[in-house]
């Protein structure tokens, strides 16, 4: 048996405040709680259910299908406490909504960069699971902000992620008076080559948590900085909001397919008619 000392969550969630009533089985996750209004703007209604440190949740419907969202602060540490709270109260599905610097030069201000997987260039996934485990995003994720981004017109590109710990130093940009860190050119020039298409904090760790609790994850983020050009403008700021609320629905009609179908699990097959 579990200590309280251990695990101090009960009906409500420690950290969160949630309760197993309070959100839906699909989760969108931005960083910033100021960006839980901006979200749900695309949602056919919708309530605050929970307001603690920096998580902000909120539960309605979009598109008639259930959601919540829950904003997680910044980094990995707080959004692995998120998700796990979220995964005890029944949530079992998870994307990672919010910004990015893009690094490679074809990624323009404005456009989506949808993840398939991420570099592990943080330390809170390290504490779960060996550094070699891959953070992969569902393929069933994938394809719904896929779709999403498609009927929306959106410009998107899809491909490897890297995460770090640092807006700084781990993303290869000056510190304070010019601070460089021991490696920060041929870090960033090694990723690029590589064909790694953006930074930013958390998705890593969201993807890695859902794998190992067999969960589903996945993540969206609008480029606001290209490290190439060197352009930074806040551009296109509701675009991954609003496509990962409709990739939710394009989710919860992809599983009612493969319900129907029997099939074990999602495929190009269920939507092609023949």
């Amino acid at each position: 048996m579990t200590s309280d000392s251990e695990d101090p969550n009960d009906d409500v969630q420690y950290h969160l405040e949630v309760g197993e009533d309070d959100v839906a089985d699909s989760v969108l996750l931005p960083g910033n709680p100021e960006r839980v209004e901006k979200v749900v703007d695309y949602w056919d209604d919708h309530d605050i259910v929970a307001e603690h440190r920096e998580y902000r949740t909120a539960t309605g419907t979009h598109d008639g299908t259930p959601i919540s969202v829950t904003s997680t602060g910044i980094g990995g540490p707080s959004a692995a406490i998120a998700l796990e709270e979220l995964a005890r109260v029944g949530a079992d599905s998870f994307i990672r909504v919010g910004s990015c610097g893009a690094i490679q030069e074809e990624a323009s201000i404005g456009d989506l960069v949808i993840t398939t997987g991420a570099v592990r260039q943080e330390g809170t996934s390290k504490e779960y699971v060996r550094e070699d485990y891959p953070a992969s995003a569902d393929h069933r994720i994938v394809s719904a902000l896929v779709a999403a981004a498609e009927e929306l017109g959106y410009d998107y590109h899809l491909g490897v992620t890297c995460s770090t710990d640092s807006f700084y130093a781990g993303q290869s940009r000056p510190g304070f008076e010019d601070f460089e860190a021991s490696g920060s050119d041929e870090r960033i020039a090694a990723l690029q080559e590589a064909g790694v298409l953006n930074f930013e904090m958390e998705a890593a760790t969201i993807l890695t948590l859902a794998n190992l609790y067999g969960l589903r994850a996945g993540a969206v983020c609008t480029v606001y900085a290209n490290r190439v050009t060197g352009e930074f403008r806040t551009e296109g700021e509701r675009k991954a909001a609003k496509c990962a609320s409709l990739a939710v629905s394009y989710l919860a009609e992809m599983d009612t397919a493969v319900e129907e179908a029997d099939a074990d699990g999602w495929h190009a097959g269920l939507s092609i008619e023949r």
